[in-house]
């Protein structure tokens, strides 16, 4: 199994559609117990948050999002961990909107040391339960 996802920081490879997560987006995450959770913003998100569970390496879990137009949005993701050879991690993530049409793939990988706060993003801050 990789290793925990606990205090990692993962952003986007590549951008999805306009108005979407995108490379300027930071995923804060935790992980206790089997729980998974993570705050993000960054780009067109002002806030989002996802919560689910890990078995293995294969998270399942919900996320809801609010983005600069004003407008939220909500779907189901399905990711599998891996781990990368340089030590970083790397989810590979398919997903769906519950709240509207669209679903697609993505990848995140975990930020090298110090390049998680960059280019003006909002910070995310943790919450611990």
């Amino acid at each position: 199994m990789a290793r925990s996802l606990n205090g990692l920081v993962l952003a986007p490879v590549a951008d999805q559609a306009p108005g979407q997560v995108g490379v300027r987006t930071r995923f804060a995450y935790h992980e206790r117990d089997g729980a998974v959770w993570a705050d993000y913003a960054g780009g067109d998100v002002v806030r989002g948050h996802l919560l689910g569970t890990r078995e293995g390496d294969r998270l399942d879990f919900r996320y809801v999002q609010l983005k600069r137009d004003g407008t939220t949005s909500s779907g189901h993701c399905v990711s599998t961990v891996v781990d990368l050879p340089d030590g970083r991690v790397r989810l590979e993530e398919s997903w769906e909107w519950e709240s509207q049409p669209g679903s697609g793939t993505s990848v995140v990988e975990q930020l090298s040391n110090g390049t998680h706060g960059t280019d003006g993003v909002e910070q995310v801050t943790e919450h611990d339960g």
